[in-house]
């Protein structure tokens, strides 16, 4: 859903040069700052490929020796994997070769029937989903609307055909939450105590539990096998050369707009509609994101610094190294320095407030416990951080006028323009 934010600029358009904007030195020109938001998402993206890799060595750990160590050192790499990820996700929204690309490694919420066994209250059919259970980690052959599929053999290409089988966008079998259902199976404990339990004898063929140990283990290594190749994917369009930075620098009105739509949209209609405030409403932990593992916290925390160092243009990469540079906040400055205090104050008050999530997580309060009916405080402080994601939209809606970047569209969400809906 777009929700469209329609400005009055004082000036029609930004001119496509440097000097549109009156900065006091070369820091704060436009190119400079397009320059830096391109670097930072390849480094980003160069860190998020690392961890890929390691939970794709963890992956082939757990497949070579299952054990319980093995199962929790595959997971504990997928929890890495998932902070530099998600601190690129500001850079889907604005940035369409990111968009298209997106829904192969973070898809979500899955029909998890579609890939392996389910508990008996997942159901046996679904009007809208035809592939609700087809488990094709059980089944080398799948009949499908009369039309029977080739499953024997578990490949990345296979999987790959698989993924929103059906034109039915539930039918997630690529990327982190695949790979996630795979490593923890469903989580169970509803808005209780609890993640998912999968036993690591899921994958010993020894003592195999649940059957076609073989076939899980090649489903997992194909998900972890495609999730690096797409990551190199955007590590290569983000390079300097690349698709996506020549597409970002091309024109400074264009590439602002696209650093304050991914800022605004992520914030806004994604975040705190989407994968917050929905779940909030219907107290339903199946709206989670990280469903599988309890990891939603951390999520969404990266997610909100990721917002953050948009604007801001600063990153820690994984070796500790601090990046810097030429940023939004800069321009901004220059414009209007009260409206860039105010953009940053707001920008720390959300990220205080998913702090105090994860503090809460920390402490043993999984998310889906928090947005559970009548946990009131829980509540209160994941209600605490959708405010401060609306506010802050509010402020980028001011920045992209006192920018003059004419219209901006942003992304929505029913359960923050039209909760009733969400009922029906």
């Amino acid at each position: 859903m777009i929700r469209t934010m329609i400005l009055k600029a004082s000036v029609a358009a930004l001119v496509a040069s440097a000097s549109a904007i009156a900065t006091p030195s070369a820091a704060a020109e436009p190119a400079a700052v397009l320059t830096h938001y391109a670097d930072l998402a390849h480094a980003k993206f160069q860190d998020a490929l690392t961890t890929a890799q390691t939970l794709d060595k963890a992956v082939d750990a757990l497949i070579a020796k299952p054990s319980a160590e093995t199962m929790a050192a595959a997971r504990k790499a997928w929890i890495a994997a998932r902070v530099p990820y998600q601190q690129t996700e500001v850079y889907r929204f604005g940035n369409p070769l990111v968009d298209d690309w997106e829904g192969r490694v973070n898809a979500w919420p899955l029909d998890e029937g579609l890939i392996d066994y389910v508990d008996p209250a997942y159901g046996t059919e679904s009007d809208a989903n035809a592939y609700f259970t087809a488990n094709v980690i059980a089944n080398p052959k799948i009949s499908v609307n009369g039309e029977t599929i080739d499953a024997s053999k578990i490949t990345p290409d296979f999987i790959r055909s698989l993924h929103e089988a059906g034109e039915v966008e539930a039918n997630v079998a690529t990327g982190y939450h695949a790979i996630e259902f795979l490593l923890w199976g469903q989580d169970l404990h509803g808005t209780g105590p609890g993640a998912g339990e999968r036993p690591f004898t899921d994958y010993d063929k020894a003592q195999c539990t649940h059957g076609n140990c073989d076939r899980r283990a090649d489903y997992l290594k194909s998900a972890s096998t495609l999730l690096v190749q797409d990551l190199q994917e955007m590590v290569a369009a983000w390079a300097p050369a690349g698709e996506a930075t020549k597409a970002v620098t091309a024109d400074p009105k264009q590439g602002l707009t696209a650093i304050l739509t991914g800022m605004g949209s992520l914030s806004y209609g994604e975040l705190a509609g989407e994968r917050m405030k929905l779940g909030l409403l219907l107290h339903d932990p199946e709206e989670e994101h990280d469903c599988f593992s309890d990891n939603t916290h951390a999520s969404h925390l990266n997610d909100a610094i990721g917002i953050a160092s948009a604007y801001n243009g600063t990153y820690t990469r994984l070796d500790g190294q601090k990046l810097t540079g030429a940023s939004l906040s800069d321009l901004v400055k220059a414009k209007d320095p009260a409206l860039d205090k105010e953009m940053t104050a707001k920008l720390d008050k959300t990220l205080s407030a998913m702090q105090a999530m994860a503090d809460r997580a920390a402490k043993g309060e999984a998310y889906d416990q928090m947005i559970g009916e009548g946990n009131a405080e829980g509540n209160a402080t994941v209600q605490a951080a959708i405010d401060g994601l609306i506010d802050q939209t509010k402020t980028v809606e001011r920045i992209v006028t006192a920018l003059d970047l004419g219209t901006v569209k942003l992304e929505g969400s029913d359960s923050l323009d039209n909760p009733n809906a969400v009922f029906q």
